[in-house]
């Protein structure tokens, strides 16, 4: 208990100095789980909720690597897509309309499909990555794309990625 007390201070101490509304979420967040008020179901590497990062965050940090470069990170989002396939991808909100591609290490698990717009924490490996022609299409075909959407893909896109090896979805 008293090492919970402590956390919560520091946690408490380290974000107070620079609160955003998003930061007060992901504070709030963990301050709840820690608390034991919010139920987490867990999909692959068993995660906490501590140094989770938001997502306005992340996208600075993204912005600012190049292709190639990778961080590892445990970041607070929110859903914008699932692979309707069967789970095996999933893109996350980044604010100012971006997103990024969040892959499963291994494919050792999967998401459940019907979890857009809802919020997750994803641990893994954040990097910068350019996706070939071939590949977008295939995900915007598990995505439910039409082929007139599908055939406008002709060119190469850098895109913000994501492996992730644990992630926490709020238990409904």
């Amino acid at each position: 208990m008293k090492r919970l007390m402590v956390l919560f201070l520091v946690v408490s101490t380290v974000y107070g100095c620079k609160e955003t509304p998003k930061e007060t979420e992901v504070v709030a967040a963990q301050e709840q789980a820690q608390k034991g008020e919010v139920d987490y179901k867990s999909f692959g590497k068993k995660i906490n909720t501590s140094n989770v990062i938001d997502a306005e965050e992340m996208y600075e940090a993204y912005a600012s690597m190049n292709v190639g470069d990778s961080m590892d990170v445990k970041v607070m989002a929110k859903v914008n897509a699932v692979c309707q396939a069967k789970g095996c991808w999933m893109k996350l909100d980044l604010g100012n309309g971006e997103e990024a591609m969040v892959k499963f290490k291994d494919y050792g698990f999967f998401m459940p499909k019907d979890i857009a717009g809802e919020d997750v924490i994803v641990n893994g490996k954040a990097f910068v990555n350019e996706v070939p022609v071939d590949e977008q299409r295939h995900y915007a075909e598990d995505g439910g794309a039409t082929q007139d959407e599908i055939a406008q893909i002709t060119e190469p896109k850098k895109t913000f990625s994501f492996e992730a090896d644990g992630a926490l979805l709020k238990a409904k």
